[in-house]
């Protein structure tokens, strides 16, 4: 059935952002136009009105942990696929932290081969860096890559080696894939559970200092920049790596970054009374930090909002704090978390668009975007809708969220991919897969 998508604002960063109509046929964008100039699109099309909806290139999120193979109790490929669809991304690109590691052509067949199966979004395995990540031997990369992975990185682990991350970039560079760096000294850490500051010192708990993040970051840079190729460092929290990222870029660095709405919603206030479900790494830091980080997404030195979806059971998180697992599910609340960044006034939604589709797809080398021709992965967002964050409702197969009972404004209402709806919330007949 082909689709006609009336009177929603078509937003396509640096294209087009304005009132139009959109048809989709046969899993393609068919012809986009001003409102009501498409003509007769025939007897089989479906007609969605999307009047006071935002019609955007599907969302992507450039970093998740699904857990499959090893830790399918957490969650699965397919649950996983279920809570991005319903946050509505269309493609995730997932880390290599399984069980095995996702260091192996196998590994990285079996998650195709999965996400194949769920048919829910696209899922884009970023492979592992080193052998079982353990900073050692570098992986084959090529071999990796013909399996389909699009990325390394040995992402819940740094690579504390700097003569390993040089090869790792200029090995990656040879087959054009992206380095995700973990930038983490894990003796900086030292057994560190949450930010370093007066509140961990009040909480009698040992604290994670800034340095330990900032000081990798410059490393990755400086290597960056040694050997002419890009490093993307993920999950950035503290104002010293924005300031450092902000700089290379001015100094010509290939360099890029993301950030999670974690980092731009919440500081380390929300681990008060040892909230586990605020326990992460890297940890929330202090507001100085939070406003540098939403400073760095308004400027554009970071370049990607990813959620660092990472599920877990109870048996992780309802321990004593130290023990605790790091890491909360984002997916479903990503998009109204960032919509709050338009509500200040920090970004316009197109700027939002671009950080949260056409950015990531630059950085993985995907493709994304709403003109004629190109693949139907598209995502319909009511900017004004109102709903509360039960966590135990929600698609993801762990509820370790902190935003448990949040009002949030702004939700995805349809997700379609190559032409299928795959979230419907328009209407109340179930859309098929």
């Amino acid at each position: 059935m082909a689709i006609r998508i009336n009177n929603g604002r078509v937003i396509d960063p640096g294209y087009i952002d304005e009132i139009c109509d959109l048809l989709i046929r046969d899993g393609k964008i068919e012809a986009v136009g001003p409102a009501g100039t498409l003509g007769d699109t025939g007897a089989d099309c479906r007609v969605i009105d999307a009047s006071g909806l935002w019609v955007t290139p599907g969302l992507i999120d450039m970093h998740v942990h699904f857990r499959e193979p090893g830790q399918e109790y957490k969650e699965t490929i397919a649950t996983g696929s279920d809570a991005a669809a319903a946050g509505g991304f269309t493609a995730v690109c997932t880390m290599p932290n399984t069980d095995p590691v996702n260091d192996d052509p196998a590994v990285t067949e079996l998650i195709l081969n999965q996400a194949a199966k769920a048919g829910k979004v696209r899922v884009y395995p970023a492979a592992a860096i080193s052998r079982g990540s353990r900073g050692e031997q570098l992986c084959e990369f090529g071999e990796l890559k013909a399996a389909g992975a699009v990325a390394v990185s040995d992402d819940g682990l740094p690579v504390m080696n700097g003569q390993l991350m040089r090869r790792a970039l200029e090995y990656a560079a040879g087959f054009g894939l992206r380095v995700i760096s973990h930038c983490e000294d894990t003796q900086l850490a030292d057994g560190g559970v949450m930010n370093e500051g007066p509140r961990a010192t009040r909480m009698g708990l040992a604290g994670i200092p800034n340095a330990c993040e900032s000081v990798m970051v410059m490393r990755d840079i400086a290597i960056a920049g040694l050997t002419g190729v890009p490093v993307h460092i993920a999950h950035v929290s503290t104002r010293e790596s924005v300031a450092a990222i902000r700089r290379a870029k001015a100094d010509g660095i290939a360099v890029t970054a993301e950030t999670a709405p974690h980092y731009f919603t919440l500081t380390d206030a929300a681990v008060e009374g040892y909230n586990t479900h605020a326990k992460m790494n890297p940890p929330l830091r202090s507001e100085a930090d939070r406003q540098a980080v939403r400073d760095g997404l308004a400027d554009g030195t970071l370049d990607a909002i990813a959620t660092d979806h990472a599920p877990h059971s109870v048996m992780e998180k309802e321990v004593e704090f130290d023990r605790a697992a790091n890491g909360i599910i984002g997916l479903e609340t990503a998009l109204p978390l960032a919509l709050r960044l338009v509500d200040d006034g920090l970004l316009d939604i197109v700027t939002l668009v671009e950080r949260m589709s056409i950015a990531p797809a630059r950085i993985l080398g995907l493709a994304s975007g709403l003109r004629a021709g190109m693949t139907a992965d598209l995502t319909l967002i009511d900017p004004v809708k109102e709903w509360a964050v039960s966590a135990d409702k929600l698609m993801s197969k762990s509820s370790n969220t902190p935003f448990d009972n949040w009002t949030m404004k702004g939700k995805a209402v349809m997700t379609i991919l190559d032409g299928r709806v795959i979230l419907d919330e328009l209407t109340d007949a179930d859309p098929g897969v």
